[in-house]
C-alpha cells in the first residue's frame, strides 16, 4: 500500500472517531420502521373509531363530566400550571433555553439539534393526526366547571400530552449514559402521564386522546431515532473536521452500548 493511501486510511480512521465520539447514536427496536408504521396506525384506529362509533365519545366524555363536578383547588392550580407550561408558546420556550444551554454550555451544536429536534417532535406527530382526524373537542357548555374552554376539531390527539412525551425522550436521550438516565426517564414518564391527567381534569381532552397522544409520539420517535443513527453521521463525516465537539466518556461508552444493541 502507497504512503498516500496509507495516509488516506489514516484520515478515514480518524474522521470516524470523531463522528462517532460527536454524534450519539440513540436506541432504537429492530425493524423500528414497522413499527413507527405499526404505531401510527393504531393511532388512526383509535381517531377513526371514537369519531364513527355511536356511543364512544358519550362514554368518555363521562369521565370529563364526573372529573369536572370534583375540582379541587390544589389540583385545579397544578392542572392550570402545566396547562400554561407545555403550551406552544411556553413550550418553545423551554426547549430553545434547554437547546442553548446545551450548545453554549456543554459545547455540543450536535446534541443541542438532537435535543430540540426529538423535544418538537410530539407537536408534529399532534399536529398531523389532528388534521386527519378532526375530532371535535368536549363541549365546555356541558361541563360542571370549564377551566380552560376550548373548542375546534383539534381534540385528537392532545398537543400537550404529545410535548410532555416527546421532553421526556429528548431529555433522557441528552442524560442516557450517565447517573441521571435512570432517574430521568422516570421522571419524564410520570411527568407525561401527569400533563395527560391534566388535558382531561380540565376538560379540553377525552381519555382517547391523550393515550393516542403517547403512541403517536412514540411512533414518530422511533422512526426519528431510526434515521439520526443512519443518516447523522454520515452527514457529519462530511463535514469539515472539528464541527461537532467530542462527548463526555460517559456518553461516549452509552453509544458504544447502544450500537452493539441496535437492530436492522
Amino acid at each position: 500500500m502507497s504512503s498516500h493511501a496509507k495516509q488516506n486510511t489514516s484520515a478515514e480512521v480518524s474522521t470516524s472517531a470523531v463522528v462517532r465520539d460527536s454524534v450519539p447514536l440513540l436506541p432504537q427496536p429492530r425493524y423500528w420502521l414497522l413499527w413507527g408504521i405499526a404505531l401510527a396506525a393504531a393511532v388512526l384506529a383509535i381517531g377513526f373509531s371514537v369519531r364513527s362509533v355511536a356511543g364512544l365519545t358519550t362514554n368518555e366524555f363521562g369521565v370529563d363530566q364526573e372529573l369536572s363536578r370534583h375540582h379541587v383547588g390544589a389540583l385545579t392550580t397544578v392542572a392550570m400550571a402545566l396547562n400554561f407550561l407545555f403550551a406552544p408558546v411556553a413550550g418553545v420556550c423551554m426547549v430553545l433555553v434547554i437547546g442553548l444551554f446545551v450548545f453554549l454550555v456543554r459545547k455540543s451544536l450536535v446534541r443541542a439539534v438532537m435535543f430540540v429536534l426529538f423535544a418538537c417532535s410530539g407537536w408534529v406527530a399532534s399536529e398531523v393526526f389532528k388534521l386527519i382526524v378532526a375530532r371535535h373537542r368536549p363541549n365546555p357548555a356541558l361541563l360542571f366547571d370549564p377551566l380552560a374552554p376550548e373548542t375546534g376539531s383539534n381534540s385528537f390527539p392532545s398537543g400537550h400530552t404529545a410535548f410532555a412525551v416527546a421532553l421526556a425522550f429528548a431529555l433522557y436521550f441528552l442524560v442516557r449514559g450517565t447517573r441521571w438516565g435512570v432517574i430521568t426517564a422516570w421522571a419524564g414518564a410520570v411527568l407525561a402521564v401527569v400533563v395527560a391527567w391534566s388535558r382531561i381534569y380540565i376538560g379540553v381532552h377525552y381519555p382517547s386522546d391523550v393515550v393516542a397522544s403517547f403512541l403517536a409520539t412514540t411512533a414518530i420517535v422511533i422512526v426519528l431515532a431510526g434515521l439520526w443513527n443512519r443518516y447523522v453521521p454520515r452527514v457529519i463525516g462530511r463535514l469539515p473536521f472539528g464541527v461537532a465537539s467530542k462527548t463526555s466518556p460517559e456518553a461516549t461508552a452509552s453509544d458504544a452500548d447502544s450500537t452493539q444493541a441496535h437492530g436492522s
